[in-house]
């Protein structure tokens, strides 16, 4: 029944805020996505100058690690309001994917 949909309106203020707030987080967004360039070049530019390969390896699922917690936070939306509970399990469930993955290395290696 379309005829009963009410319309919503904004104020001018309403629009306003809402305005900021979309430019605000395309800032965020702009800001994460340099970020992430930067570190792709840092990888980039460390295997092109034939560093050692125990220093890369490290380096590179490090600078991995931290795109994927930005592509998260940031273009999965997570830092938005009322995702605080499914960051907090997600972020536990990299965490102990992390400790389990770094056991199993510890036990084969060691």
């Amino acid at each position: 029944m379309a005829h009963d949909t009410h319309i919503h309106v904004r104020t001018q203020s309403e629009f306003e805020y809402a305005k900021k707030k979309r430019a605000d987080e395309m800032k965020g967004h702009l800001a994460t996505f340099a970020i992430m360039i930067f570190l792709t070049l840092i990888a980039f530019t460390m295997v092109a100058a034939g560093f050692s390969t125990y220093l890369i390896v490290p380096i590179i699922l490090l600078m991995a690690g931290i795109q994927v917690i930005l592509q998260l936070y940031y273009f999965m939306h997570l830092s938005g309001k009322g995702h605080g509970m499914v960051a907090f399990f997600l972020f536990c469930g990299i965490f102990v994917a992390f400790i389990t993955v770094l056991a199993l290395v510890t036990i084969v290696w060691w």
